[in-house]
């Protein structure tokens, strides 16, 4: 156990409780996340401009160092595309033409990376998570999810893949369908076949790990390469050096550290979003502060060995979850057998088939397409919340929406702001036009008058509540709604508090300017069932020239309007 100031942080806490039934299950999803992981990291580092071999410098460490700082028992960390091609636009400026510099450069991003990680976690910045609300994760994911679908489908066909948003890339794969190889797309799709149709029927068998040696199989039985089916090519075997970059000097650092706060935030967005979705599944809390500390100390591992910025996975982490993985044991597997396949096994990898390698990662991403959700969310809607709130009574599904569009059309990092900006705008909107009730009695209690029309009212006393606190963004249109709510035979108005949490300085003058501008009318406004920091503001910032009454109860407050002894109010 090691004590920081974020409280007790345990070094491994993935594998607390830890059950013996879980090493197989473990085992098989580290084989297979491997089997994923090896040639996507290859991939990944040819995105970011570095040789494709620190893609796998870079995952060993991430791996190791994640399981032992996180709080995900599922989560894989390594080279991902969104942070990879934000490693090259950053790197690539700087760099120039200069291969060792850029290479440098990028693992200085890494450390960079990780510093800020570290920082932010450290200081408990993980609270930024809650800006982040579950619908906006859920249309961040699904639009990143089809990113990464249609990233892959090129390889699939064998086609030119275009660069661009999302729909960009989708009209390239349409205008250059004519362009299809057909032993690629037989190869691909047969692929594809048996790792959907292993998931589905036989979930025990690691269908993404079958495929890929499968594919190896008939590249290496039918030359399948000399066909023109693209494969993951030479790789070079060994360890990397360990230790800061060489050629790069204390301002490198400086410059990068900016931006790479941007990349934390990518990479901590998509890996808490991909976190979350499996701790929901399998009944288990993410501390996002922990997240931050183990992308960090993931980042800085990756920059010290001669690696690129990382981040968690959705993709493996499907893979990893899919294949039925219990705890972080599974990442262990994992940097083991990479160490393996860096020493010994890096010939094996050379004859797996692009199209394989896109057919496990569109099988893995492709249930977290969750359109079932955003259609649940688009749900939640009565005629009620629409008169109340407009077009923002869908504001969750509004913010999901938003978030996915935003990753389609301009990228991550621009959605997942879009997405967070919506949602909050929305949030104020709402905040700014509370539901103010007129109320009736049932028996003992106060009830909303439209929900209960059977009810008799009284024309001379009208008794209303606020569905929310009162501040300086609401005070207006809850004045005017009040007043609004005064008949000409209105004499006494009671705003039944217990609904409002709190007031500013702002509301509590609006309420004190209220009295006065109905006591013109010879309408008498009184304020009952005030708790907590309402009391306390009300009677510290009202009207000193026209103070409200405050209550402890609508039956005190109405009792000499009435003519009624004071009875006991619910």
């Amino acid at each position: 156990m090691v004590s920081t100031v974020t409280g007790t942080w345990p070094v491994f806490g993935s594998l607390r409780d830890y059950q013996r039934g879980w090493v197989r299950p473990d085992v098989i999803a580290g084989l297979t996340v491997w089997a994923v992981l090896v040639p996507e990291a290859l991939a990944y580092a040819t995105i970011a401009g570095v040789p494709p071999v620190v893609g796998l410098y870079a995952a060993v460490p991430a791996l190791i160092l994640y399981a032992a700082a996180g709080s995900s028992r599922h989560l894989v960390v390594g080279p991902m595309s969104a942070t990879a091609a934000l490693s090259a636009a950053i790197v690539a400026p700087l760099a120039g033409a200069d291969g060792g510099k850029y290479a440098a450069l990028s693992a200085v991003l890494a450390i960079a990376t990780g510093i800020a990680g570290l920082l932010a976690g450290l200081l408990r910045l993980g609270f930024i998570a809650s800006f982040i609300s579950e619908p906006v994760l859920k249309g961040f994911i699904v639009g990143l999810a089809l990113t990464i679908i249609v990233g892959q489908v090129p390889a699939l066909f064998g086609v030119e893949k275009e660069e661009g948003n999302f729909f960009e890339q989708a009209w390239g794969v349409l205008t250059h369908l004519g362009d299809t190889h057909w032993v690629t797309l037989v190869v691909g799709g047969l692929s594809l076949v048996v790792v959907l149709g292993f998931t589905r029927w036989l979930p025990l068998v690691p269908g993404s790990l079958l495929a890929v040696l499968l594919g190896i199989a008939a590249v290496s039985l039918f030359g399948l390469d000399d066909r023109g089916v693209g494969i993951v090519g030479h790789i070079d075997p060994g360890l990397p050096s360990l230790g800061l970059p060489a050629g790069v000097g204390f301002d490198d650092y400086v410059d990068l550290l900016g931006p790479a706060v941007g990349v934390l935030l990518i990479g901590f967005a998509e890996g808490l979003g991909a976190a979350k979705t499996y701790a929901a599944k399998e009944g288990y809390e993410i501390d996002p502060n922990r997240e931050l500390l183990g992308l960090g100390t993931a980042n800085l591992g990756s920059g010290l060995c001669s690696g690129m910025v990382v981040n968690g996975s959705l993709s493996k982490t499907a893979v990893n979850g899919g294949a039925g993985a219990k705890s972080q044991v599974s990442g262990l597997v994992v940097a083991a057998l990479t160490v393996v396949t860096l020493l010994f096994l890096t010939g094996l990898f050379e004859n797996l088939p692009e199209a394989t390698l896109a057919a496990v990662v569109i099988a893995a991403v492709v249930e977290l397409v969750d359109i079932d959700a955003l259609r649940r969310l688009y749900g939640v809607w009565t005629r009620r919340l629409g008169s109340i709130y407009g077009h923002a009574a869908r504001a969750d599904f509004a913010a999901a929406l938003a978030a996915m569009v935003g990753v389609l059309l301009f990228d991550t990092l621009p959605g997942l702001v879009i997405g967070i900006g919506v949602s909050m705008l929305l949030l104020l909107y709402r905040a700014s036009r509370p539901h103010v009730a007129a109320l009736v009695k049932e028996g003992s209690l106060w009830v909303d008058a439209e929900r209960h029309p059977e009810l008799p009212t009284t024309p001379q006393v009208v008794v209303v509540r606020v569905e929310s606190g009162l501040f300086f963004a609401n005070a207006d249109h809850v004045k005017d709604r009040i007043e609004e709510l005064c008949t000409e035979d209105t004499r006494t108005i009671v705003l039944d508090a217990e609904t409002s949490p709190f007031i500013d300085v702002s509301a509590a003058q609006m309420l004190g300017q209220l009295r006065d501008a109905l006591k013109r009318k010879d309408v008498d406004l009184r304020v009952a069932r005030d708790i907590g920091q309402f009391r306390d503001t009300m009677r510290r910032a009202g009207s000193e020239t026209s103070p409200v009454g405050l209550y402890p109860t609508v039956r005190e407050a109405l009792a000499d309007v009435s003519r009624e002894r004071p009875e006991e109010d619910s």
